[in-house]
């Protein structure tokens, strides 16, 4: 059995890394208005999800280059 072909695997993963950098800036966006105000609790919490986003683009990336 021939091994499989991965370009699909890395075209897809490449998309799928680059939405989510694009999420995790927007999400990033939405605590800036709330830095400096009483409501330390939103921005902890959306700074957690935007760094739960970037792990998870890296852990895209780096199978990305495990394919590659």
């Amino acid at each position: 059995m021939a091994a499989p072909d991965p370009t699909t695997a890395v075209n897809e993963l490449s998309v799928i890394a680059d939405t989510i950098e694009r999420q995790r800036e927007r999400v990033g966006a939405i605590a800036e208005p709330f830095l400096g105000t009483d409501r330390d609790d939103v921005v902890t919490t959306v700074h957690e999800a935007e760094r739960q986003l970037l792990m998870a683009g890296r852990a895209l990336r780096r199978a990305i280059r495990t394919l590659g």
